[in-house]
């Protein structure tokens, strides 16, 4: 079946009793067990509740993967993950990942033992200089927050599996409706699924897939004894969210190729960082490996001055943190997503004073194009 197919057939789990369509909220804590000796399927919510499975198997299918898990946010997907490692592992991650992954590994995890480096993960001997002999992982995020790097999957599967490691992925700014990065050889896959998966900015969710019977034990593992759970009723709302996923997909990411290409010729814009526009560092790659270039872009107007002054005076727009919904969100990395950075670790990584990033929503792209060009004339 054709992945439009899919999305709905993954977020509609129809009730066997009453034959609802929606999946039924079940709003319990605890089950009622058959006999003393006997234990039922379910025994108490932390540890599995029905309508919180359905969204799981709806996310794994979605990914291709065997084993899906939901938690109460993206980083509680992310940290529960990296805490299957033990003291004395060692991870390679790219440098260029979300804010709040860099705090976990940075100011987290070392008080554990478990130590890290960051990467330029478009450099396939930097990453291999990097691994250790106590090296247990490699981190991918792609294309990653805020500068839109793109990373080889393949490339970096075929090297983690040389020596011996398993490598994780961060699909949050695509979704499974653009990339499959389990299809690509990768073992586990994370999203902040309060992003494009849900949609509507109303839940905060985690997700995370693999094939892997022997990975999905840990994850579940350290689900259930963290206890970092998505709610039954949010997993309702994702599960409704998910069913738009391909319109919502198809139609931003046209909207945000077009702007890109506006912004790419604007005097005012020093650069546009989109992985559909053929001058972005990585777009063969992102195209090999992804369906499009997705609904995100950054640009950047020369400094945090000229930042601001867009900004507000933007009107369609929300000025935020988060991206992935139906309104499009504008968002100042230095102060919002990327906040736990330092001035040398901002530049490191491509986080210029002057950047915007731009989660392109519903709204008609040539609104959003007029919003902007009276917005850089001011700058």
């Amino acid at each position: 079946m054709s992945d439009w197919t899919d999305v709905i057939q993954a977020a509609t789990t129809h009730d066997p009793l009453s034959g609802a369509v929606n999946t039924p909220i079940q709003l319990s804590s605890t089950f009622n067990q058959p006999d003393f000796d006997h234990f039922g399927r379910f025994d108490y919510a932390r540890s599995g509740n029905p309508t919180r499975e359905s969204g799981e198997q709806a996310v794994a299918k979605l990914e291709h993967g065997k084993y899906g898990y939901l938690f109460s946010t993206g980083m509680a997907a992310i940290s529960s993950v990296l805490f299957t490692l033990s003291a004395g592992d060692h991870i390679v991650v790219s440098k260029h990942v979300y804010g709040g992954t860099f705090r976990v590994l940075s100011d987290v995890l070392p008080r554990w033992g478990i130590t890290h480096d960051f990467v330029d993960f478009t450099d396939l001997d930097a990453i291999e200089s990097a691994i250790r002999p106590e090296t247990k992982a490699l981190y991918i995020e792609t294309p990653s927050n805020p500068v839109l790097n793109i990373t080889d999957i393949r490339s970096v599967v075929a090297l983690a599996k040389s020596h011996g490691l398993i490598t994780i992925a961060d699909n949050t700014f695509l979704s499974p409706f653009l990339q499959k990065p389990l299809d690509l050889g990768v073992d586990i896959v994370v999203h902040s699924a309060t992003k494009f998966l849900s949609g509507h900015s109303d839940i905060l969710a985690g997700v995370v897939v693999t094939n892997s019977r022997d990975l999905a034990e840990k994850i579940y593992f350290m689900q259930n004894a963290v206890g970092a759970t998505l709610g039954v009723f949010d997993t309702w709302l994702l599960l409704r969210g998910i069913k738009t996923l391909g319109v919502r997909m198809t139609q931003s990411s046209q909207s945000a190729q077009k702007i890109a290409n506006y912004l790419s010729t604007h005097d005012k814009v020093e650069r546009v960082l989109y992985p559909g526009l053929a001058s972005h560092p990585g777009h063969i790659i992102h195209a090999n490996q992804s369906k499009s270039g997705g609904a995100v872009l950054s640009f950047d107007v020369g400094s945090e001055a000229h930042a601001k002054t867009v900004v507000e005076a933007l009107k369609i727009p929300v000025f935020s943190v988060s991206l992935g919904a139906v309104e499009t969100i504008i968002s100042y990395p230095p102060k919002m997503s990327h906040a736990e950075l330092n001035a040398d670790e901002l530049r490191d990584t491509g986080i210029t004073p002057g950047l915007l990033r731009f989660s392109v929503g519903l709204e008609d792209a040539d609104d959003l194009i007029a919003d902007l060009t009276q917005a850089l004339a001011l700058i």
